[in-house]
């Protein structure tokens, strides 16, 4: 029940990803994911070219697995960063925050997988017929940019609408939710959350503490205002822009609130007016752990629930 077409297509063992996160999936928590078996992911965000370039070769120094690279498509750099990952030759690209239709071919011609992120089926037929290798299927429980369906109903109307496999994201943290992935006919799972409180991955002590100490309803939902809405954890920042988008500001009037607030969490460890995106699972994230401990404690319970 472990060997997926996803652990075939990526030559990985566990069909377990990691996201691409932006400031938090650097190359040290990509390889300490790749090295415990599952996918891990350098998220390129709005990185310049040549700071992607740097951190795929720094995983490379700590890892001879396969990993890959996350392209925000909303970043002017994304057609450098495009070629970049051919250069260094990465194994595959996840996209996200756009349609990377017209990157598909020059990669696919470089022999990279290519698995975009999606919230609706629509999208995910549009992938599929532009030459997807895979599908990421992310619900609105997830952290950062969100859309509308849930897991539970996205991935498996994803499942029935494509040929090519589908990894579930959004919700997921423990074997619950990989065995659940699983049944609901995903052929592996990408977690973020769970990963961020990773031992090997650099956010802020301070921004792992607000994770594992969330409860169940801290996390909540600005920008829907502007079209581009985003999960995060509850503070004076949240609270702050949802009462300027109720009261119908405009979205310049909303970025000075935001600009450069992931940044001001991850790195600073400002838990007050930084913004803390992570998913509505973070309220089962009880401690940190190695990606090897978090990995293999999923794999080996999951096995158990599966009876494989």
């Amino acid at each position: 029940m472990m060997r997926t077409r996803i652990t075939d297509l990526l030559g990985i063992t566990y069909p377990i990803i990691q996201g691409g996160m932006a400031w938090v999936a650097e190359y040290h928590l990509a390889a300490a994911v790749s090295n415990a078996g599952g996918f891990g992911i350098i998220g390129a965000a709005s990185a310049p070219p040549e700071v992607v370039r740097e951190q795929i070769r720094a995983a490379k120094e700590l890892t001879d697995r396969p990993f890959g690279v996350n392209v925000m498509l909303m970043n002017p750099n994304a057609p450098q960063v495009a070629e970049v990952v051919i250069q260094e030759g990465v194994k595959a690209v996840t996209t996200g925050a756009g349609n990377p239709s017209k990157f598909i071919p020059m990669w696919k011609e470089a022999s990279i997988q290519v698995i975009p992120v999606v919230a609706s089926v629509a999208m995910a037929k549009m992938m599929e017929r532009a030459g997807a290798d895979a599908i990421v299927a992310e619900g609105m429980e997830s952290g950062g940019h969100i859309g509308e369906l849930s897991t539970m109903t996205l991935v498996p109307q994803v499942v029935d609408a494509v040929q090519i496999p589908v990894i579930a994201a959004g919700g997921i943290a423990d074997a619950r939710g990989f065995a659940a992935a699983r049944m609901l006919g995903a052929e592996a799972v990408q977690m973020g959350t769970r990963f961020v409180t990773a031992k090997e991955s650099i956010a802020h002590a301070n921004y792992k503490e607000r994770i594992v100490k969330a409860k169940d309803i801290d996390s909540e939902v600005t920008g829907r205002s502007t079209g581009h809405p985003i999960r995060v954890l509850r503070n004076q920042m949240s609270r702050e822009y949802l009462k300027m988008e109720k009261n119908g500001a405009t979205l310049e009037e909303l970025e000075t609130l935001t600009l450069g607030s992931l940044r001001k969490a991850v790195m600073d460890g400002d838990v007050k007016g930084g913004s803390l995106m992570a998913g509505q699972i973070a309220g089962l994230v009880k401690q940190e752990n190695t990606c090897k401990e978090i990995i293999e404690e999923i794999i080996t319970d999951a096995q158990k629930l599966l009876n494989c």
